[in-house]
């Protein structure tokens, strides 16, 4: 396989924010990545097809994404849409920008919160798109650069306090975990390392000195997800990255993964990604590009 693309962002050092509106009627901009975050508005796009890591979606009308992640591929391709004037609008800022521990003031808690989940990409409903329509929609013709930092800041913790959904699985994503829970950190580790084997509850459990319900109620108060959820998407976050990077076979990227067979694999794979593996490597390998 190929290299992603790393782009090289327009954002200079002098710069708190890079805004920049755009009228399209085809994306045709590769697969890539960048260090700088990114949140990236789209309207009038329905039917676009948006790749973050190992998700796959088709967009509606509106579509609204923030990425933190510095090796989290993207691209927005065309897809079913056949819209004429694709509005989009960009805002890149460094993840300098909240230097010397701002990020740690109490003012910051929710941006900082969104941030961190924003290394797996993060998509906005509906609601809170319209909710923010406004600041969107007057960001970029914006004449002072001090009120537009200003706005920018507003936007994010209005964006912060909204009801956002996870795009890319854990262990696509490579994001960090660095502020967990001891225990779940410990739990989450010893995953990634035995995510082949069979894993149970009662092991997990065990291993940090907890009944099996108890730890089922702890393990999804802090991940808002069940053990074996969890463990389906580390599993299939290893087996997408493993169809992205490797070229090796459908049957053995599954047995590797820790699935028992490769049908039960493929039903779990296409009802989570929307796609067959075979499907989903076919679209990243169309999308990769040698730097």
């Amino acid at each position: 396989m190929s290299s992603v693309l790393s782009e090289i962002t327009p954002l200079s050092q002098r710069d708190c924010f890079y805004i920049v509106e755009r009228h399209k009627s085809q994306f045709t901009y590769p697969l890539h990545q960048h260090r700088e975050y990114e949140l990236n508005f789209i309207q009038n796009g329905q039917g676009l097809r948006r790749i973050v890591g190992d998700s796959v979606e088709e967009t509606s009308n509106l579509d609204l994404v923030l990425i933190s992640g510095e090796n989290l591929e993207h691209i927005w391709e065309q897809g079913r849409c056949t819209a004429e004037d694709i509005r989009e609008i960009t805002i890149q800022f460094s993840p300098d920008l909240f230097g010397g521990g701002l990020l740690g003031k109490n003012q910051f808690t929710r941006i900082s919160k969104m941030l961190e989940h924003a290394t797996h990409g993060i998509a906005f409903p509906q609601e809170t798109i319209m909710k923010v329509y406004h600041r969107l929609d007057t960001l970029a013709s914006e004449k002072d650069s001090f009120n537009q930092f200003i706005s920018c800041l507003q936007l994010l913790y209005e964006l912060s306090g909204s009801d956002y959904r996870i795009l890319a699985s854990s262990s696509f994503a490579h994001a960090p975990r660095d502020r967990e829970s001891r225990r779940i950190l410990k739990v989450k580790e010893y995953i990634n390392e035995h995510y082949a084997e069979p894993l149970t509850l009662e092991m997990m459990a065990g291993m940090v000195g907890m009944s099996p319900s108890s730890f089922s109620r702890f393990f999804r108060q802090h991940t808002a997800r069940t053990f074996t959820g969890y463990l389906i998407d580390i599993r299939l976050g290893q087996a997408a990255r493993e169809l992205v990077d490797t070229s090796q076979n459908i049957s053995e990227i599954c047995y590797q993964c820790g699935f028992n067979n490769l049908s039960n694999f493929n039903r779990i794979f296409k009802a989570k990604r929307g796609m067959s593996p075979r499907e989903f490597r076919q679209i990243y390998k169309k999308k990769k590009v040698i730097v």
